[in-house]
């Protein structure tokens, strides 16, 4: 209650405030023409007394002496060459030491003498104004280097920098010298009411111009200056720099990150310099607003009040989340820079283990990416309502509830979730390969969500959980070895048979069909077994995974066809009956027996 009355008094003394001014600023009026004849007189004594011309004759030599001293430092101080950031760097910096000797060629030296307070005043006055306007011209140029597109930070055309640049130096041009004047006219005994009606009539100078600068861009921006000069004019302050925040901030920050991705590129430094800068300038506009309401920082880090409660723990929230976007900013340009590194070309039947390693990269990726996100967006959520005053505790421990409920439920589906994501990242296997797990084998078509399907040469199609997979064999990685076994009669040349399988080998790597696939030869290890009716010869070779069928056809065709034009015979079961006497007799006596009954 007592903080809502606090509230209450503080918004009534504001209204009351404005009202008062207003209120001075109508009586003023009438009177403003003669007190500014009155002031004009006295301007005019004063110089008759010290001489005519000799305040702008003391301005104009000081003035020269500081550009004498600034030509000077430039001579001296060649601009560096250089390129990219360090040259934008290293000319501002000589800007400014160009603005620093001009500053002690003026105004430094100026103050070394003693002079009439009268005369020291106005002089300093417009030598400070004339510093203040280089100084904002200085930090332009830097922004916008209307000559040099290189040395340009924010990311405008040649036209708008110029446009923007002339706007600027006007607009703080117009401001500063109208500055020196108020205070001219405060210093010759204006009152405040007609100084003010003077300074909100040169304030519609600053109005014209900035309508004229933001006409051709948005006819809100018009609107937003029209209001700006009238909370002015109102001496609504805290107001004038909220409005003013609410229309520049967004600009200014949108304009912060693309200034850190033109100077550094995409990436990671430009996304934690857009992020920082971003931070820097949301956290000077709190800071900013909290002046102009007149909040002290210490009195609302004291009081226990509900409303002081609230906005203490909103600056804890935005001090939160400003991390947090930094962090998220800067992990998620790193996960961006590695896509754009890993690229977009479809895996081909050639591709290399660096194509197959870049291309799980880009699926992986995403994943953490989500993950990530995700994490972030929770701990955010329940930092940002731990800094509120919220208790997380019960929130927590009803989320735990929750979680060992959906967890009893969908434990199969967490399993192959987890288990995809550790096959993926061991990269057990990839799509179009040819795996067995079990009694499953088969190529493989698609990776889904939470199974893989497995296509098996005769046509089925299997769909398996990862977490059902277990052990993978893969078939289709590096190469493949493949043995083959030929049983020849005993008593074969087996020096010759070498030699035919040396020669069909050759000729198997000579074929252009064949070639890219073998990787070793076709050759002979050697005898393997003695059985029962041949020789077991034992035949191998090396090729790549999944080519070794065809191969192995082709060979078979051409061994039989060169042993068969060598005389080396196959061997094959034969059965042997073996007697006394003259078997054939024998038959011939028993196929007349059968004949006779007959």
């Amino acid at each position: 209650m007592a903080a809502e009355e606090t509230a209450s008094g503080l918004l009534s003394g504001r209204v009351d405030a404005i009202r008062e001014h207003v209120v001075s600023l109508v009586a003023a009026a009438p009177g403003l023409p003669a007190e500014l004849e009155r002031v004009r007189e006295q301007m005019v004594q004063e110089a008759m007394a010290r001489g005519p011309g000799r305040l702008l004759l003391l301005i104009a030599a000081f003035v020269a002496l500081g550009l004498l001293v600034e030509a000077v430092y430039r001579k001296s101080v060649k601009p560096a060459a250089s390129q990219g950031l360090l040259a934008i760097g290293l000319r501002f910096a000589r800007d400014l030491g160009a603005l620093a000797a001009f500053t002690i060629g003026s105004a430094v030296v100026f103050l070394a003498f003693d002079w009439p307070p009268q005369t020291r005043g106005a002089v300093v006055a417009f030598l400070a104004a004339l510093i203040c306007l280089r100084s904002i011209v200085v930090l332009s140029r830097a922004m916008l280097s209307p000559r040099d597109t290189a040395l340009r930070v924010l990311p405008l055309s040649d036209g708008d920098a110029r446009y923007w640049y002339w706007r600027i130096a006007l607009f703080a041009g117009w401001f500063a010298f109208g500055w020196v004047l108020v205070e001219q006219l405060a210093m010759h005994g204006l009152a405040d009411a007609s100084r003010a009606l003077v300074g909100y009539a040169l304030g519609l100078g600053l109005l014209a111009i900035a309508v004229e600068a933001v006409w051709r861009s948005s006819r809100t921006a018009v609107v937003i200056c029209l209001a700006l000069w009238l909370l002015w004019v109102a001496k609504a302050m805290g107001f004038f720099w909220l409005l003013l925040v609410c229309a520049v901030l967004p600009g200014a920050l949108r304009l912060a990150q693309q200034a850190a991705e033109h100077l550094l590129k995409p990436g990671m430094a430009a996304a934690a310099l857009g992020r920082a800068l971003r931070a820097l300038l949301i956290i000077g506009a709190a800071f900013l607003l909290l002046r102009a309401f007149d909040l002290q920082v210490d009195a609302l880090a004291s009081s226990d009040s509900m409303g002081m409660q609230l906005m203490r723990g909103a600056v804890n929230a935005l001090a939160i989340v400003l991390i947090l976007d930094l962090a998220w900013k800067v992990a998620a340009a790193f996960i961006d820079q590695k896509l754009a590194a890993a690229g977009t070309d479809p895996l081909g039947p050639s591709a290399t283990d660096e194509q197959h390693r870049l291309a799980r990269l880009r699926t992986l990726l995403p994943i953490v990416r989500s993950t990530l996100a995700a994490t972030l967006v929770v701990t955010a959520v329940l930092m940002v309502l731990s800094a509120l005053g919220v208790k997380v505790a019960p929130l927590l421990a009803g989320a735990g509830v929750v979680g060992v409920a959906i967890g009893f439920g969908s434990q199969t589906l967490v399993r192959d979730l987890l288990s995809k994501f550790f096959y993926l990242l061991d990269d057990a296997f990839r799509v179009g390969e040819y795996i067995q797990s079990g009694n499953y084998k088969g190529t493989v078509e698609h990776l889904g969500v939470r199974s893989v399907r497995l296509r098996h040469h005769r046509g089925p199609l299997f769909t398996i959980p990862y977490g059902q997979l277990g052990a993978v064999q893969n078939m289709s990685r590096d190469w493949v070895i493949d043995k083959m076994t030929l049983g020849l009669v005993y008593g074969t040349d087996l020096e010759k048979v070498k030699k035919l399988l040396k020669q069909i080998g050759k000729e198997l790597s000579a074929n252009p069909e064949f070639a890219p696939d073998i990787l070793e030869p076709l050759k002979m290890q050697g005898v393997d077994n003695f059985g029962d009716f041949a020789i077991q010869v034992r035949l191998k070779m090396k090729t790549l995974p999944n080519k070794q069928f065809t191969i192995r056809r082709r060979a078979y065709a051409m061994i039989q066809k060169s042993f068969a034009e060598n005389g080396v015979q196959f061997a094959f079961p034969t059965v042997q009956v073996a007697g006394q006497g003259d078997v054939s007799g024998a038959i011939a006596k028993q196929a007349l027996d059968i004949a006779k009954r007959a």
